[in-house]
């Protein structure tokens, strides 16, 4: 029998991931990169997730884009389409907070 690490329950009764789930909250912001780019910013996906997410963003933006420190990083601003995407990827509303 496997018992998770972070709560100490067994795998089959663990209730972490619906935890994390449930107090997860993803952030939009824009920044200035070099030369005076703006660069969208995504936090608050988590690991499992942050690399099917970021390609599915950076396929529907049409944008170059990035992963870095647990953040997705796209080129340009896309603040008014993406939290669309993220409805459509399965996220719930009062968890995306747009700046």
């Amino acid at each position: 029998m496997e018992i998770c690490p972070v709560c100490g329950l067994p795998k089959e009764l663990c209730v972490c991931e619906k935890i994390e789930e449930a107090e997860r909250k993803i952030e939009v912001s824009i920044k200035q990169a070099k030369f005076k780019k703006l660069v969208t910013v995504v936090k608050g996906i988590s690991e499992k997730e942050i690399e099917k997410v970021a390609k599915e963003l950076k396929k529907r933006l049409a944008c170059g884009g990035t992963i870095k420190n647990d953040e997705i990083i796209l080129q340009g601003d896309h603040k008014s389409k993406i939290k669309a995407i993220l409805l459509s990827l399965g996220y719930n509303e009062k968890e995306i907070s747009i700046d």
